[in-house]
């Protein structure tokens, strides 16, 4: 579908297909950022629809999680089985219209089905093929499942709390943030692909292994001394594991204080009225501070609870230190600058009724004035999708 001039179009990516085949977040979140864009995103689904729709509770008990009115919104649906003959050619046909088909279906899996890559460039030539996968298809755990848990794990992740609490049972991050990244690293690679679509007209096979993607994104600090050969000193950030780098305690809550150069520490240490703690054998230099910046981080911590979170806040930010009070998380909405920016939006599902949405975070001067799609119901637009392919 690309070879348009762009001087109609509105949303940054009109005219783009994209037929969506995965599942769960990792894709689909990928897929959202470029629906969002304006991209025509087709989401294929199983007759029981995706994971994804089936996370978080849902009204009337239908397949409309809450989950899914985010990570699936902008998309059509349309519900094939693959394993029947009819539903295949629709495939076949889908993808023949497509610039980009992406799917998460292992690599057995998605040859048996006939639609692996080359199979899926008999039908366009050009096609932009990108596999999600668990790991990396070169390596021994190419045929491996991968779940969030299972990459945290791999990659080490669960083992920087114990670094930092001393706990030595390892935990999960609690976020599907494994899925999150991956997802980004595939809305990336997409758009990467595109471009260099439109500049040579050529196709091209894509692979975003989840493991590898969290591996980059988790070491581009932690990597730190042990990037060196033979290593200077252990891997892992000192100041992301210092257990003494947490948010202080107030009279009525707590305050992330965020002291990062020596200077701004001199300045906080004024401000808590302790200036004295500078004289210290152990802080009186910038090298001792840093070598001791765990207990001098003890001292803040004792000297922070004689004043409110609102207190600290007025004296913090009128002398230009940065901070923030430490909120809950469903405290988030009561935000004023979420609030001043929009960021939230209440809109009218015609299913689902009212909903919140989140408005993409970034900004497009070309673009100022994006209508955002919403969720599809399973399969809503199955008739008008095969209409298309084959009008009668």
């Amino acid at each position: 579908m690309l070879g348009y001039n762009g001087s109609d179009l509105g949303m940054m990516l009109d005219g783009i297909r994209i037929v969506d085949l995965t599942s769960v977040i990792f894709g689909p979140y990928a897929t959202q950022m470029l629906a969002d864009m304006g991209a025509d995103v087709i989401k294929v689904e199983p007759p029981t629809g995706d994971v994804s729709r089936y996370l978080g509770r849902a009204r009337n008990e239908n397949t409309n999680g809450s989950t899914h009115l985010t990570v699936n919104r902008g998309k059509k649906s349309i519900v094939l089985d693959l394993k029947n003959n009819d539903d295949k050619q629709v495939m076949r046909d889908l993808i023949a219209t497509a610039d980009i088909f992406i799917h998460n279906v292992r690599g057995k899996a998605i040859e048996k089905l006939g639609f692996d890559y080359q199979a899926a460039k008999s039908i366009k030539p050009d096609i932009i093929y990108v596999h999600c996968t668990g790991f990396g298809q070169n390596g021994p755990y190419r045929d491996l499942q991968a779940y969030d848990d299972v990459i945290q794990a791999a990659t080490g992740t669960a083992s920087l709390a114990p670094r930092v609490d001393g706990n030595p049972r390892p935990r999960y991050m609690p976020s599907l943030i494994a899925d999150k990244v991956a997802g980004l690293y595939g809305a990336q690679a997409m758009l990467a692909a595109l471009v260099h679509k439109l500049r040579t007209g050529e196709g091209q096979h894509v692979e975003v292994p989840m493991f590898e993607s969290f591996t980059n994104f988790m070491l581009e600090d932690h990597l730190r001394d042990a990037a060196l050969i033979p290593p200077i000193g252990p891997i892992g950030y000192p100041r992301q594991l210092d257990p003494g780098r947490q948010p202080f305690p107030t009279a009525d809550g707590y305050i992330s204080i965020v002291p990062y150069t020596d200077e701004t520490m001199t300045k906080l240490l004024a401000l808590l009225g302790a200036p004295e703690i500078l004289a210290m054998p152990e802080f009186s230099t910038a090298l001792m501070r840093y070598k001791n910046a765990t207990a001098l981080y003890t001292h803040i911590a004792r000297l922070t609870p004689f004043k409110t979170t609102a207190e600290w806040m007025d004296i913090l930010i009128s002398n230009n230190l940065p901070a923030m009070p430490v909120r809950d998380l469903a405290d988030i909405f009561d935000d004023p600058h979420l609030i001043e920016t929009g960021f939230f939006e209440e809109r009218d599902h015609p299913t689902e009724g009212k909903y919140r949405q989140m408005t993409p975070p970034i900004r497009f001067g070309a673009d100022p004035a994006r209508v955002l799609g919403m969720a599809p119901s399973l399969g809503e637009h199955g008739d008008d999708i095969r209409e298309e392919l084959n009008p009668s």
